[in-house]
């Protein structure tokens, strides 16, 4: 901008004096030679400086990547909109809750991802259609059951064809208090229609854990007056007492494999962490510790058992090996005094 204006200004002088031989233009050539010069040595030290700083940033960038972070986990997850049409009554309310529980979330079919389309006269048809790509993922009629339990399964159709898991064909299994501090383990479809009572003891009962991939419960009962833990095979209606050792036996917990079960007893004075077999062999205590150790559970793949424990007087979440080791904490910030909350289970393969 400099060479502009001082060109500028020249160019005006000499304009003015063109026909003057007192001012010849020639008067301001080493003017112009000297802004020159300076116009060369601040080019120079800009390029300089700016090539100094794009090797900064280089640098910078190799050793430094730039991470976003992006929030994710239950709950963060974006909404799949889908469009629903066609259905009415149960079957759209069933349909409604089944999708809304499985992060879909509904628009009209302009703004829709999935179209979802169809019929409950009786029997339900169901269709399903990518809005994007212009594909049918799922095209089927469903007959020989009740319309709820048609609509589940078009629900759970869906899902798979989207490759993920399904649950609405699955079971809950759950403690409902029958009164007098009493209580019985239920079992419904996984959104609480259909509860059937399983157990007849008209006492204290917690607590019930799916054995994955059978139709198998654990849970406590205190059927002989005494905290026990139970097994019960609901496909065929036997059931027998797992663990009944002095004190208390609570809160079982079915490895994943189904092949080992954590507890909480107490049967050497002091409320602990054990593991052993399916079958009831192998007992293995886990901890040894003067605080009341509770809520068992395990990760994922079997390799370690999140339990609540405490540490100077409060709760505290913790994981040990099912071989034992030292217990390791879990850091919990932001939770103060947390305990530890069971994931779902759901019958076998879900």
């Amino acid at each position: 901008m400099k060479k502009v204006t001082v060109e500028m200004n020249f160019n005006a002088k000499a304009q003015r004096h063109e026909g003057a031989s007192a001012f010849p233009l020639s008067v301001f050539a080493p003017l112009r030679l000297c802004v020159k010069r300076v116009e060369r040595t601040y080019t120079a030290k800009v390029l300089t400086l700016a090539a100094t700083l794009s090797c900064c940033a280089t640098a910078y960038s190799q050793n430094q990547a730039i991470e976003i972070e992006k929030p994710s986990g239950p709950g963060m997850e974006k909404p799949i909109w889908v469009s629903m049409s066609g259905f009415t009554s149960e079957a759209a309310q069933v349909l409604g809750f089944d999708l809304y529980v499985q992060g879909f979330a509904f628009t009209n079919a302009q703004a829709a991802q999935y179209l979802i389309s169809g019929s409950n006269n009786g029997n339900l048809q169901g269709r399903v259609t990518d809005a994007v790509n212009k594909s049918t993922l799922v095209s089927k009629a469903y007959t020989g059951a009740s319309v709820r339990r048609q609509a589940h399964a078009f629900t759970d159709d869906f899902v798979v064809a989207l490759g993920r898991k399904p649950i609405c064909q699955t079971k809950i299994a759950f403690k409902g208090e029958t009164g007098g501090g009493n209580g019985e383990i239920f079992v419904s479809d996984f959104d609480g229609h259909n509860p059937q009572q399983v157990t007849p003891d008209h006492t204290i009962v917690a607590a019930p854990c799916w054995v994955p991939g059978r139709m198998g419960l654990y849970y406590t009962s205190y059927k002989y007056n005494h905290p026990d833990i139970f097994f019960h095979n609901l496909s065929s209606g036997e059931r027998k007492v797992f663990a009944r050792y002095g004190g208390s036996n609570i809160s079982p917990a079915v490895s994943p494999d189904g092949g080992r079960v954590a507890m909480i007893l107490s049967r050497d004075g002091w409320t602990d962490l054990y593991v052993c077999n399916s079958d009831g062999t192998g007992l293995k205590r886990l901890t040894k510790s003067p605080q009341d150790e509770s809520s068992p559970c395990w990760s994922p793949d079997g390799q370690w058992i999140c339990y609540a424990s405490k540490d100077k007087e409060r709760r505290a979440l913790c994981k040990i090996s099912p071989s034992g080791g030292a217990p390791q904490r879990i850091s919990t910030v932001g939770a103060s005094n947390p305990t530890r909350t069971r994931p779902g289970r759901r019958t076998p393969g879900h």
